[in-house]
């Protein structure tokens, strides 16, 4: 691990102030800052100051960044990315009176989403996901999490992951692959739910033999699977060594998010009707809520989670895109920081945390997240005034540049 004797650094930039996030509360701010890594990893993070030396002589290269603010690169951990078609005429249903429930129910929902995805070979999907795996980028996202969940047989789940980790190939971005078969029923098993959590349960292993497998999710609710169908499934990943996650109790409280919790599961997503039981649950087990307000706002949910008990139980909060075609297409992570701020009332500095910290938390990565010495060099740096500029502006692009590992991202 490089260290502040091990210089020169691969990179130092000064001029700007940090936020470094790097205590259990406030920005961590730095004014006047320097940040300086060598082998992809932080050697320096605090004032310029207190460098041990003159800057130009401590990095092979000295960047002046002439204001503004340095932040952890953002994390998005909710992402169902990699995917063909849209749902748009679904959006325009909604509107005019339907429910998300009855549009699942008529044929469309998820199983749409999968006809067009079965339809696409891997070179047109990955043609499809790219671009908006390059609108978190340019959004200031260094790493994001991606699920399977519309292909729902072994080739077509196979094939999302496989794009899933070309995209991290093709932009040098962190990709986490998260195995999302129990998304729902696909048409060739209706009515035997049963039947298909078996060949959810066989893929798995096969799966993650080829290394394709990072985590392992399902949809626990009334049009998804049942608690009982949920569990086999985390029994599966459990005997592999895999973490697990839920969609859970975004519809209803069928208890999802106590389920993951007693399987320690990273994090329980949506939690919009989590029950304070859930809530004490995930706090023993360390489990992470991960707040998803773009879904929140398409679908004109009003049932908010419950935020105050996990405050008060210090259950950590983290936010994210849920980028997906019907019920969140959302292709900004700053979007989601903001929309959080406005539907669940996060100040601006949870927002961030949530973006950051605990979505790296959320996905199980502990050498990012937060700006220290040790920790991989991950940052974004900002043309603002103050942090919460990251919240307060709606749209726009403060964004200067990306780093990922020590390096400038460039498919910007």
């Amino acid at each position: 691990m490089p260290s502040v004797a091990d210089t020169p650094w691969d990179g130092l930039i000064v001029g700007a102030s940090l936020a470094t996030l790097d205590a259990d509360a406030g920005y961590g701010g730095i004014e006047d800052g320097a940040i300086g890594w060598r082998d992809g990893i932080l050697a320096y993070v605090g004032p310029r100051a207190a460098l041990p030396g003159d800057p130009a002589a401590l990095a092979r290269q000295t960047i002046d960044a002439g204001g503004g603010w340095i932040t952890p690169a953002l994390i998005d951990c909710h992402t169902h990315l990699v995917f063909a078609g849209d749902r748009a005429g679904e959006f325009e249903q909604r509107l005019q009176g339907a429910s998300y429930e009855q549009i699942a129910r008529a044929g469309g929902g998820i199983v749409s989403t999968v006809r067009a995805t079965r339809a696409a070979d891997e070179a047109e999907l990955l043609a499809q996901s790219l671009p908006r795996a390059r609108a978190l980028l340019a959004d200031g996202v260094a790493t994001i999490e991606i699920k399977s969940g519309y292909g729902l047989d072994y080739d077509n789940e196979r094939k999302m992951l496989r794009v899933a980790r070309r995209i991290g190939e093709a932009l040098g971005i962190g990709v986490r692959t998260t195995f999302l078969g129990a998304h729902a029923l696909p048409p060739e098993f209706a009515g035997n739910p049963d039947g298909y959590i078996d060949r959810v349960c066989e893929w798995l292993p096969r799966l993650h033999a080829e290394g394709l497998v990072d985590a392992v999710d399902a949809f626990c609710e009334r049009i998804g699977f049942d608690a009982a169908q949920t569990r086999r499934v985390f029994e599966a990943a459990r005997a592999l060594g895999l973490p697990v996650k839920l969609h859970a109790d975004q519809l209803s409280d069928g208890d999802g998010a106590a389920l993951v919790a007693e399987f320690g599961g990273l994090s329980a997503d949506h939690v919009e009707h989590t029950s304070v039981g859930g809530v004490r649950a995930m706090a023993e087990h360390g489990t992470v809520a991960v707040l998803l307000p773009g879904a929140f706002h398409v679908l004109r949910e009003t049932k908010l989670p419950p935020l105050d008990e996990f405050r008060a139980r210090h259950v950590p909060m983290a936010v994210a895109t849920d980028c997906n075609p019907g019920t969140s297409p959302l292709q900004s992570l700053r979007l989601a920081m903001a929309l959080a701020c406005t539907h669940f009332k996060l100040t601006p500095e949870e927002a961030l945390r949530g973006a950051t910290v605990h979505a790296a938390r959320a996905l199980g990565l502990h050498d990012r997240g937060a700006l220290r010495a040790g920790m991989r060099a991950d940052f974004a740096h900002w043309a603002i005034a103050q942090p919460a500029e990251l919240c307060y502006w709606l749209g726009g692009n403060s964004l200067r540049s990306v780093y990922i590992g020590g390096n400038r991202a460039h498919s910007l």
